[in-house]
């Protein structure tokens, strides 16, 4: 018997054993891994009592309210809407240039180019915020909002850039020689023709650059300055005294979160099911 045949063979039996245990009782229980406990943050927002165990005291919104008193917290979730949104402003511009670049133009150091806006997403983020900090701090720029807005932008311009060009991919060549027969030049063919057609994919790649964004942790701690932002005030509050706004902070940030993915998704499909 070969080598080859007693590898396939052995790899046979390992996928039996791995279809046994991945049954649908396994499947079901990393469901409730996963989702128990965000019900259980939720339930204890919602109750009375500082100590979060059951049973529950009494329902109350109290934690809710506190939570919107709390100035400094309001601030640092200005301060991630900010930096969220700007992100994914520069992340748009520049991965759509890009990703447009790349796939009409072959040059001889396109993998290269390809590698280089990649790589700051695959590598750990320990590495990237470390080399921001070394780099601000050569060119000397300060540590601010807007150095974390750089480093955002440096993240999250690959899942933007990954976006577009797969769906530039997909777009027909036929329709812009058609747009250019018709007699349209370079910027109405883009607006007209390209635009409309890579539409989902810039909103698909805004909201996975924005979710990044928001919860990016270990690059913004490398090169923030006095001012924080929600994840790391989040991280404050745990350090030093855990109060239940953290349970109403964590309850807000995953319902708001939900309800942007469902309704981006009712769009996204609506629109492709239309095209």
């Amino acid at each position: 018997m070969s080598g080859g045949n007693v590898a396939a063979k052995r790899l046979t039996k390992i996928g039996r054993v791995l279809g046994k245990l991945y049954s649908p009782g396994f499947g079901f229980l990393l469901l409730v891994v996963t989702y128990v406990p965000i019900i259980l943050v939720i339930m204890f927002s919602l109750n009375e009592s500082v100590i979060a165990a059951f049973p529950l005291a009494k329902f109350s919104w109290k934690w809710y309210e506190e939570l919107f008193q709390n100035r400094s917290i309001l601030i640092a979730f200005r301060n991630t809407l900010i930096i969220g949104i700007s992100a994914v402003a520069g992340s748009l511009v520049i991965g759509v240039t890009a990703a447009f670049l790349l796939h009409r133009y072959r040059f001889r150091f396109s993998a290269f180019f390809n590698i280089v806006i990649l790589l700051p997403f695959l590598l750990p983020g320990i590495f990237t915020g470390l080399a921001l900090l070394l780099f601000f701090s050569w060119v000397g720029i300060p540590k601010s909002l807007f150095t974390v807005f750089i480093g955002h932008v440096v993240f999250c311009t690959a899942v933007v850039f990954k976006t577009v060009l797969a769906r530039l991919m997909v777009v027909r060549k036929s329709l812009e020689e058609a747009s250019y027969d018709l007699g349209a030049n370079s910027t109405q063919t883009f607006f007209y023709v390209i635009l409309p057609n890579i539409r989902t994919a810039l909103l698909t790649g805004s909201l996975l650059a924005f979710v990044l964004s928001f919860d990016e942790t270990l690059i913004t701690f490398f090169v923030i300055g006095a001012q924080l932002t929600l994840p790391l005030k989040i991280w404050a509050m745990m350090r030093a005294k855990f109060t239940p706004q953290v349970h109403a902070l964590a309850s807000l940030v995953f319902l708001t979160s939900t309800l942007i993915i469902i309704i981006s998704s009712k769009y996204i499909l609506g629109r492709e099911a239309k095209s």
